[in-house]
């Protein structure tokens, strides 16, 4: 049986101003860089046993993988795969904000000029089976939209608990298939 963990990406302006990054690639603030080191630390002291980090090509995910691998040494690899879901109309809207609060509930919707839950779904769950059929043990870093996809993968979720679901900044969660 094999492990996958996964973590989000480190804090964004976009985090603290509540803001949708979706496919928009904004940066890390200093605390993002900060936590990610700090994870880094936590997985060389906890000796996980991660074998290559798999990341979202966008910066925050970029850098908060380039981190944890100074720290530990474990090789990474892009996945393109990983990038967050295209939230089209919606990105740099609020968070919270009850008209995508609606939207959201669509997997099918493509908010406009974005992608839908349902093709995001697919692109992960295949990197997913690849992961299973695999003798790896990976780290994947990349979005809170993407944490929803993976956990889905793994736990039965109602569209209520899985539009809901989320993970801080670095939190690190481990799935065995």
């Amino acid at each position: 049986m094999g492990t996958v963990y996964f973590t989000r990406h480190g804090q964004t302006v976009w985090n603290v101003e509540n803001k949708i990054c979706g496919a928009t690639d904004i940066p890390l603030t200093q605390l993002g860089h900060q936590q990610a080191r700090a994870l880094g630390e936590r997985l060389l002291a906890e000796q996980c046993p991660i074998d290559r980090i798999l990341y979202s090509p966008l910066i925050r995910a970029a850098e908060t993988a380039r981190h944890i691998a100074e720290v530990t040494g474990i090789p990474t690899q892009p996945e393109p795969r990983l990038t967050e879901q295209n939230f089209g109309i919606y990105e740099s809207t609020p968070r919270d904000g009850m008209e995508f609060r609606t939207a959201k509930a669509q997997f099918v919707n493509s908010f406009g000029t974005g992608e839908s839950m349902l093709r995001v779904a697919q692109r992960i769950y295949n990197l997913l089976d690849e992961l299973k059929a695999g003798r790896e043990t990976c780290l994947l870093v990349a979005h809170n939209g993407i944490a929803r996809v993976v956990r889905s993968y793994f736990v039965d979720m109602t569209n209520a608990e899985y539009a809901a679901y989320g993970m801080h900044n670095c939190e690190i969660v481990s799935y065995s298939f």
